[in-house]
């Protein structure tokens, strides 16, 4: 950040009286401006005990397949938001959402939050965002080619809990920085 978003000063990066960690300060009208993790949301859309997926159309990592998701918008909940994310990158209805998984990506500041949920009918297909859009079943997961890390974990703990007929609501992180421990 070079400058300040309320009056256009340049902004300074140092540690305000009474915090514990550097903002940018602007020089002119003090205004602390707080940086803080982005919330993406998602699903994991079910169909007939397959998953929907799809190949990205954008950066970054277009052409690698992943869950329907994306920024969480000002002014939606987060299952409208994975509601919305699906509809825009699948053009699937989802419906029955359970709050399924959160993932911290500390290095990145984000913080990922997947649904369970089912198709409200089998009717999906390519959008400006994704190239190829399908149901696959557990053998036909692209493992070699799936776009992120939070993905790949997504799907292996619905895997994971599908086979054991158990889905309670799941934390991890993912923290290049550090050695990575889910914390429940």
């Amino acid at each position: 950040m070079n400058f300040c978003s309320q009056c256009g000063s340049p902004v300074s990066l140092t540690v305000p009286a009474d915090d514990d960690r550097p903002r940018y300060v602007c020089s002119s009208c003090g205004t602390i401006h707080y940086q803080n993790p982005k919330v993406v949301v998602g699903s994991i859309p079910i169909w007939e005990d397959r998953i929907l997926m799809c190949r990205r159309d954008i950066e970054p990592r277009k052409g690698y397949w992943t869950l329907p998701a994306g920024y969480l918008e000002n002014g939606e909940t987060a299952a409208d938001g994975a509601r919305r994310e699906t509809l825009e990158e699948t053009g699937a209805t989802i419906v029955d959402l359970v709050p399924y998984l959160m993932v911290d990506i500390i290095h990145i500041g984000q913080i990922y939050l997947m649904y369970r949920c089912h198709l409200s009918a089998p009717t999906f297909h390519p959008t400006r965002e994704s190239a190829e859009v399908k149901l696959v079943d557990v053998a036909e997961i692209p493992w070699d080619d799936i776009a992120f890390k939070v993905i790949e974990k997504t799907l292996h703990h619905f895997l994971q809990d599908r086979n054991a007929g158990d889905f309670a609501f799941r934390t991890d992180m993912i923290d290049l920085n550090k050695k990575q421990t889910p914390t429940a």
